[in-house]
């Protein structure tokens, strides 16, 4: 039962629970406090002193509302309610004071400072500072850290409220950041130097209120009121971060987190936040087709005669990659299958069951992570897989989560208990009702996936498939499938439509029409190539790893004469002589929703009830985790200047040190 206490705050009486500190309780009554160094999602560190209030009946000075809870208030001497005041001239003076102290060294370079237009710092003393200042003695200065290519730092300018030293110890799990020092020497700094180590890095850049820490490959390149802003979905891995990309004019400047409690809270991974600057290289933006071994352009007229012109008549085989939005995998199904073909988008081989959205997705939400008991994670780092997901594992382990691992034994940022390597492992664990288990794509691409699967459900009732492509499940929901997998489906296939699948090595002798946004693998085996619109250039639905649709929405236009995917393919059966029957997105999602209905609960969770899978024997091999490479795992991220350097420091740090080191 909840301990409920009533208070009054500026003369407004409510009811919170004991447990929440004035600022919470200031913010349920819809009272704004100002603050620097307090997030909630992160420990208490009280050390600003910039959310001060007044409790009347209690000490002669000013309290931190971060710092103390409702249940530590005391009632009036005749069992009035306790009273708190943010407003006061008591509060006033405080508040003036403290912005005061922390302005006396920090430097007035605001028109040169990346922060400016978005700095809480200038927003702060604007409401509450005074207009003159009576410091006039030299400023102190700080040396600037280097953290690697991504953060830039301007150390001189940092206010101390350590919110980065937080994060990067109790969320990203890495204890490269802290402070040394008193007084007027203390200073944020890094562990002899050390760059982070940490594919969650980035979020710091979000986290600092002041321009301490701003984004090395975002700075100077626009201001914030330059900027359109747009609501969106990462596809960078299948968690679907909710995410908000920026653009200026038709670039795309910046991805930045939105928050969303059941998914991603308020965080991304260093992946999805500067893979920008790869939609802009190795772009398809004009329809090619091969004549004589080599590409030449062409004109989408050319280009979808002679497509449809290659299809007729043949067998097809269409592969949805692991980019494609579901409304694009819809129409490719519709557009095979109506020609008698097959469509597969488990193109890496994982053993996932056909109809069995149990099995294929699980039935536990992402948010159940945090107050799980006990987890098992079978064939997966997520460290790599779903960043921001791992740090909800860790968050789950801070409060006493015991963690168990059966596969490659690597880093998660938290300690584990590492059961095995192998299939043998798995199958001597012992069933149990609270153990939530996550189940990695390298667990599920061997000959035995379908027994891997089966002796996981077998488990526990409670499972999460951990997938690595955002298209992935929402292909599973529309039943872009064949039965007996890849090799079914391209048995005999002398067509293949490759829709972004860039990830495989289609064998020669096929004829491959493919269409994508990047110049990658997939375009490179091609010899009729139409260009599509990346995630940023196109409405798409995107089921993630947990079964929510979500909305991504478009930022801007495809280059060149790029369209949509799902345009593409309506334009194409139009040429085969088979019309697909919409028009517009509008109608596709309308006959999406109508075969599956539940495509339509956008940011809802479906009952996926629960069917085991015949349990099977299990092989002998070790598991395999699916990613090698976290920063290179799709054409965009490959295109992308910034993920190469990054996969290059990756690799050289994993060398290890030397012994003199």
């Amino acid at each position: 039962m909840a301990d409920l206490r009533k208070i009054i705050i500026d003369g407004k009486e409510i009811e919170v629970e004991g447990a929440l500190t004035l600022i919470q309780a200031c913010e349920i009554a819809g009272i704004e406090v100002p603050r620097f160094c307090y997030h909630e999602r992160l420990t208490i560190a009280g050390n600003c002193r910039m959310c001060l209030v007044e409790v009347v009946g209690g000490p002669p000075k000013p309290a931190a509302s971060c710092a103390m809870q409702v249940k530590d208030l005391r009632p009036g001497p005749e069992g009035q309610l306790p009273v708190v005041k943010t407003n006061s001239p008591m509060v006033k003076k405080a508040r003036e004071g403290v912005m005061e102290f922390l302005l006396i060294n920090h430097p007035l370079d605001c028109p040169i400072c990346d922060q400016g237009g978005e700095c809480d710092l200038q927003d702060q003393a604007m409401a509450y500072g005074v207009d003159f200042s009576r410091y006039r003695e030299p400023k102190r200065a700080a040396e600037d850290l280097y953290l690697g290519p991504l953060v830039e730092t301007h150390m001189t300018r940092c206010i101390s409220c350590t919110r980065c030293v937080r994060f990067t110890t109790e969320v990203a799990g890495i204890a490269q950041m802290g402070q040394t020092g008193r007084g007027e020497d203390s200073e944020i700094t890094s562990y002899l130097g050390e760059t982070l180590d940490s594919n969650l890095q980035g979020n710091i850049i979000d986290l600092c209120p002041v321009g301490a820490l701003v984004s090395k490959p975002y700075a100077f390149t626009a201001r914030p009121w330059e900027l359109t802003k747009h609501e969106s979905i990462d596809v960078m891995d299948a968690l679907g971060s909710n995410i908000r990309v920026d653009t200026k004019g038709r670039e795309v400047m910046r991805f930045l987190p939105r928050n969303h409690d059941g998914v991603n809270e308020e965080w991304i991974s260093d992946k999805t936040r500067f893979v920008w600057d790869g939609l802009r290289r190795q772009r398809l933006d004009t329809p090619y087709i091969r004549e004589n071994g080599k590409l030449r352009k062409a004109g989408w007229d050319e280009a979808l005669k002679a497509a449809a012109a290659a299809m007729q008549g043949k067998k097809l085989a269409g592969l949805v990659g692991d980019l494609a939005p579901v409304e694009a995998a819809f129409a490719l199904k519709a557009l095979i299958e109506g020609q008698g073909g097959h469509v597969e988008c488990r193109t890496d081989g994982a053993h996932l069951p056909i109809g069995n959205r149990s099995a294929y997705v699980g039935n536990v939400a992402i948010e159940e992570l945090d107050t799980a008991r006990e987890i098992l994670i079978v064939g997966s780092n997520p460290r790599d897989e779903a960043p921001v997901l791992n740090a909800r594992i860790r968050k789950a382990w801070t409060r006493g989560a015991n963690v168990r691992l059966v596969g490659e034994a690597v880093d998660l940022t938290y300690p584990y208990t590492h059961l095995g390597m192998d299939r043998a492992a798995l199958s001597k664990v012992e069933a149990a009702e609270d153990i939530i288990v996550i189940v990695g794509q390298g667990a599920l691409r061997e000959a035995d996936g379908a027994a891997v699967l089966a002796a996981c459900m077998a488990v526990s009732g409670r499972m999460l498939v951990l997938h690595t492509a955002a298209a992935r499940v929402g292909a599973m929901d529309i039943g872009a499938v064949t039965d007996g997998g890849m090799p079914a489906a391209l048995d005999g296939a002398e067509v293949i439509y490759n829709l972004g699948a860039d990830e495989i090595e289609i064998a020669p002798g096929a004829f491959v029409i493919y269409q994508g946004s990047h110049g990658d693998r997939g375009a490179h085996r091609a010899d009729i190539i139409l260009p599509g619109a990346a995630y940023t250039e196109e409405n798409g639905l995107f089921v993630n790893t947990e079964g929510r649709p979500q909305l991504a929405l478009r930022a801007g236009f495809a280059p060149g004469e790029a369209k949509e995917n799902w345009a593409i393919l309506r334009a194409l059966s139009a040429e085969l002589g088979e019309t697909l029957p919409y028009d517009s997105l509008v109608q596709l999602r309308q006959a999406l929703v109508a075969a599956h209905p539940h495509l339509g609960d956008i940011d809802e969770l479906a009952d996926n009830g629960w069917t085991a899978l015949p349990e099977a024997s299990l092989g002998k091999a070790d598991f395999r985790n699916a990613i090698t490479d976290f920063y290179l795992t799709n054409p965009i991220a490959r295109s992308s200047q910034l993920m190469a350097e990054l996969s290059a420091g990756a690799k050289s740090r994993s060398r290890g040190a030397l012994a003199a080191e």
